[in-house]
């Protein structure tokens, strides 16, 4: 299902920089540029800071830069989310996602104000709510828990009296190879991790992530993993149920060779 843009006030692409959004980005832009509504695109990129592999940020403006929409970034006040878990004691798991609560959804919501603030200033409204189209690059071939996803539904919990919000994952059924498809055709650069064998484009440690393309991301970022086995070993608090990055850092002192993971070694991320 594809929502008719024209009812929208604000069309809001969430960006990580990673090909799901990129491709994502790249057909919404179209499909608002063939509506006559392309001026009513936005870009919002969730900034983790250093728990992003290095250039994200730089790389989700620059994306937004080439086809020519508003971009803006946002990032918990608090602190970035290394520093949450070392206050919080413990990592986020999958019954506590608070790394997506806290650093993402909470802080897109905080642009949908701003964005909110912004059309009703204009006073096209006619005192209606503000329309929002939420677009997020989720696929369901990425984990069996992301096929249960609604491809299109009213989010009720960003909703309120001055705006209504609707979700909508315009890539849901596509396949990764439809992905990168789109991105070779578009011209536009990709983010070097996938060069080095990743699959997502994340956290660099991601707690969903299998173990080598935690090895892949440590092979890499090594002062990053050294802060993380610093923090585990702190808060005494295990990077996922029985599993340390402590363990990552010592095959690759130990000299595991990262080149030569397949494609099946770094495949689902159970997210």
């Amino acid at each position: 299902m594809t929502p008719d843009l024209k009812s929208y006030d604000v069309i809001l692409v969430n960006s990580s920089a990673g090909k799901d959004s990129q491709a994502m980005l790249d057909y919404v832009v179209a499909l608002a540029t063939a509506a006559g509504v392309r001026d009513r695109v936005s870009v919002v990129h969730c900034d983790l800071g250093r728990v992003e592999w290095k250039g994200t940020l730089e790389l989700a403006e620059r994306q937004a830069a080439h086809y020519g929409v508003p971009f803006r970034a946002v990032a918990r006040p608090q602190g970035d989310l290394l520093t949450h878990i070392e206050t919080r004691g413990k990592f986020p798991s999958s019954t506590a996602r608070y790394c997506t609560s806290d650093h993402k959804r909470g802080q897109v919501r905080r642009v949908m104000t701003a964005l909110t603030d912004a059309v009703r200033a204009t006073g096209g409204t006619a005192g209606r709510p503000v329309r929002i189209l939420n677009c997020m690059g989720i696929r369901a071939d990425e984990s069996p828990a992301r096929a249960k996803k609604n491809a299109f539904e009213r989010d009720a919990k960003a909703s309120n009296g001055r705006r209504s919000v609707d979700a909508w994952l315009p890539i849901f059924d596509w396949t990764v190879t439809q992905v990168w498809d789109r991105i070779k055709a578009s011209g536009v650069e990709h983010h070097r991790a996938y060069d080095l064998g990743m699959k997502r484009l994340s956290c660099v440690f991601c707690i969903f992530a299998p173990k080598p393309a935690l090895l892949i991301a440590g092979a890499h970022n090594p002062e990053l993993l050294a802060e993380y086995v610093r923090v585990e070993e702190k808060i005494g608090h295990d990077f996922r149920k029985g599993f340390k990055l402590k363990v990552i850092q010592d095959e690759i002192a130990a000299g595991v060779d990262t080149a030569k993971l397949t494609d099946s070694d770094t495949g689902c991320w159970n997210m």
